[in-house]
């Protein structure tokens, strides 16, 4: 709980492990709008990500996974902030036609929400990122070159940013998993992204967030699945992450929100072999596991502890959060 008395909770659904729910393009963020009417939220960048759009609100904190982990281990604390100076690092793989468009981007997204993105600086060599597909449909990769991205990052850090955008050059996905735009599988790309963020939160102990930047940004003028579309109307995905950033929690070491005011968590009902699931349990936090959502991953509540509270949907979740804060208030 807050100092103010108002819940906190996290409502976390991981990358490119083929979430029925949130494992595509923004298609969490409705689910998470209506838990955020009740509760001050914590939420990594796949919940509310989606292409142009995001569903961030004011009542969400914007945390990469990393630094996640780190704030249920009570290794880090997340402190309120407003505005945050953004800078923007783009890979030397970036053709000049690829790059024009997110500097484009950049400027509608600065005169349309007055966001300060400070400026961009790009990677002194290549940053070379593979990704692929594991034989479990869990999308991973590899970073031949993650240096040139860390040290890009620290110029724009010396020069007063406080947040950081990072736009690397990707292959077309869709051989990876072509099925990915009829609602099917694990995002290809999902899970080297969050190398990428994961190894400069690390490194650097600052919100960040990772937007793919392809050859081929024409617009698909071919049907697809609802969850995945807003990836297939938009030439570039850094929108949403500039606007996740804007009010991103800066991370500390005292002061701010801890693990202490957290009251709950809410996870995919077979995903639970993570860092929060065990600190949770660790601490008495209620972890809910939510049946309607599951992903490629075979860690359920049977697998982990008897604690964890299974419900069938997030509607039900949220109606069991929703009777704790009323039994609580009154």
């Amino acid at each position: 709980m807050l100092e103010n008395g108002e819940k906190l909770g996290a409502f976390i659904i991981p990358t490119g492990i083929g979430a029925s729910i949130g494992g595509y393009a923004g298609d969490a963020g409705a689910y998470v709008r209506e838990f955020a009417k009740y509760s001050k939220l914590i939420v990594n960048p796949n919940v509310v990500n989606a292409g142009g759009f995001s569903a961030i609100n004011d009542n969400m904190f914007y945390v990469e996974g990393y630094s996640l982990d780190e704030f249920f281990k009570g290794n880090l604390n997340l402190l309120n902030s407003q505005n945050n100076k953004i800078g923007v690092v783009f890979d030397k793989a970036i053709p000049q036609d690829v790059l024009n468009v997110h500097i484009n981007t950049i400027n509608a997204v600065k005169t349309v929400y007055g966001i300060n993105i400070s400026e961009y600086e790009l990677t002194d060599c290549e940053v070379g990122v593979e990704f692929k597909m594991e034989n479990n449909g869990i999308s991973t990769g590899i970073v031949k070159n993650i240096q040139t991205l860390k040290a890009a990052c620290e110029k724009l850090l010396n020069n007063g940013c406080t947040a950081l955008a990072l736009v690397c050059l990707f292959e077309d996905p869709e051989d990876d998993n072509p099925d990915y735009a009829k609602g099917q599988g694990a995002d290809p790309v999902g899970g080297v992204e969050a190398i990428l963020s994961h190894y400069i939160s690390k490194e650097l102990k600052v919100p960040c967030a990772h937007s793919p930047a392809f050859r081929d940004y024409q617009i698909y003028s071919d049907l697809v699945d609802g969850r995945a579309a807003s990836e297939y109307i938009t030439p570039t995905f850094l929108p949403c992450i500039l606007i996740g950033l804007n009010n991103a929690p800066l991370l500390v070491k005292t002061g701010g929100i801890n693990i202490n005011n957290l009251d709950f968590l809410v996870m995919p009902f077979n995903a639970l072999g993570s860092v929060p699931v065990f600190e949770c349990i660790k601490r008495g936090i209620k972890v809910f596991a939510v049946k309607e959502n599951v992903s490629v991953l075979n860690v359920s509540p049977e697998k982990i502890s008897n604690k964890i509270i299974e419900v069938p949907d997030y509607k039900t979740c949220l109606n069991y959060i929703k009777d704790l804060q009323f039994q609580e208030v009154h």
